[in-house]
């Protein structure tokens, strides 16, 4: 890579890549603020239209739809034009459609601007995911989880600016346009940052090198024009349909802990309503935590490695939490399941898009987009299943995808020829 953006191991990298990176976080923070502040207001909108739980859910279909269809489009898009001018289209219609829901008064044009939000946030998702394999690889180190790790913080800064506008009693749709405006700057602004499109060379060939392979020179993309339009349609390599299955499992289990942990230890195990939040909270921060700290475990141990033994922590926390009879004991093992989890969704993206960088967007955009379906299909999966088993009972089929992504974890290790961010060799057996 050139001296202006690229980075080697022992090298310390350029001002140009520091910038990027800072740039990637902002990003990341703007996406969980902005959908943290659509979430504390659902109850405010929900009473504002006039509509129950039941339609709620339904009408967050076209939340997820948006999303999915937005990473589709979008992940092209950042192939063709690069991740960092589709960041600026992502983040600014992201930013700009979270007034609609504020604004809906019927259940039809709360419909449609979940459809706009959803298609917002879809776009900016891949498009900044996209940026930060780009960032990753010029660094020649492992820093995905830590952007993952904003998002969250990002969220958390939502839930408490939220909760004190709603204390003042201000309307969703002043609070919400505040949002708009403020989002649209920041992008406005973090965008010049980013890094520039890359032209990538041609993929090399020869043998794999560690855990996640160090391509030589001559197949690391480089700085500069926008990449030329294929020639041919490519083909989605095989491992990147793997990576979003395993992603779509791990994120329906992610799922799961959002809507189902609080529930598990209010109605099996009678807690308080306080107590029973706890689990979720132990859960999420748990999240946060571990994924500041992942990066660090990857550089020392590789991402089989993480993706193995945070599958298998998160199986054991899961059945832990399940089976306990001891509300601490429950607590305990949500947390753990919460650690496990943190650093594997990274890792999956990191993997996709670095399989083939010229297809980059689109390669994470599939992995993306399978997650996101898992991430909603949690609910959806666990609902009915309490109509057959007890609830702690239903939690054993995400216990079992955390053992399938243990036992698939070795899918991480890069195809041959693949133009990856270097890392150093795992010292597992």
């Amino acid at each position: 890579m050139s001296e202006s953006t690229g980075s080697t191991l022992g090298t310390p990298p350029s001002r140009r890549l520091r910038t990027a990176r800072a740039g990637t976080f902002v990003a990341f923070a703007l996406n969980g603020f902005v959908m943290g502040m659509w979430i504390v207001h659902i109850p405010a909108i929900e009473h504002r239209v006039g509509i129950t739980h039941a339609v709620l859910g339904w009408l967050l279909l076209f939340l997820g739809g948006g999303a999915f269809a937005g990473m589709q489009v979008c992940g092209a898009l950042a192939d063709r034009f690069g991740s960092r001018a589709i960041v600026l289209a992502g983040g600014a219609l992201c930013s700009a459609t979270v007034v609609l829901p504020g604004l809906a008064d019927s259940p039809w044009t709360l419909a449609a601007a979940l459809l706009a939000l959803g298609f917002g946030n879809g776009c900016l998702d891949v498009s900044m995911n996209t940026q930060a394999v780009q960032v990753e690889r010029g660094y020649g180190r492992p820093v995905m989880s830590a952007f993952h790790a904003v998002f969250s913080v990002g969220g958390v800064i939502a839930a408490l600016i939220g909760a004190r506008t709603l204390g003042w009693d201000w309307r969703p749709s002043a609070t919400l346009t505040g949002v708009a405006v403020a989002g649209v700057l920041i992008t406005l602004a973090l965008v010049p940052c980013l890094l520039p499109p890359e032209r990538s060379a041609p993929a090399a060939t020869g043998p794999e090198t560690g855990e996640t392979g160090a391509a030589p020179a001559t197949a690391s993309p480089t700085p500069g024009a926008p990449a030329p339009a294929p020639t041919a349609k490519r083909r989605t390599p095989s491992q990147v349909w793997v990576l979003g299955v395993l992603a779509f499992m791990l994120m329906l289990c992610e799922g799961v802990a959002n809507d189902w942990s609080v529930l598990h230890l209010k109605d099996v195990l009678d807690a308080p309503a306080a107590t029973a939040a706890l689990a979720y909270g132990g859960f999420s921060t748990a999240m946060t935590v571990g994924r500041f700290v992942t990066d660090r475990v990857v550089a020392r141990f590789g991402r089989v490695f993480v993706v193995r033994y945070g599958a298998g922590l998160a199986a054991l926390g899961l059945a832990v939490a399940s089976l306990s009879p001891w509300v601490p004991l429950a607590l305990t093992g949500w947390t753990f399941f919460g650690i496990g989890l943190s650093g594997c969704i990274p890792q999956f993206f990191t993997a996709a898009g670095n399989v083939d960088p010229a297809s980059s967007g689109a390669n994470v955009s599939k992995v993306a987009g399978m997650g996101y379906v898992g991430m909603l299909a949690g609910p959806a999966v666990i609902g009915p299943l309490t109509h057959l088993v007890p609830l702690n009972a239903a939690f054993f089929l995400p216990v079992a995808f955390c053992v399938a992504a243990f036992c698939a974890a070795a899918v991480l290790r890069p195809a041959r020829g693949a133009a990856t961010a270097p890392e150093p060799a795992p010292t597992e057996a």
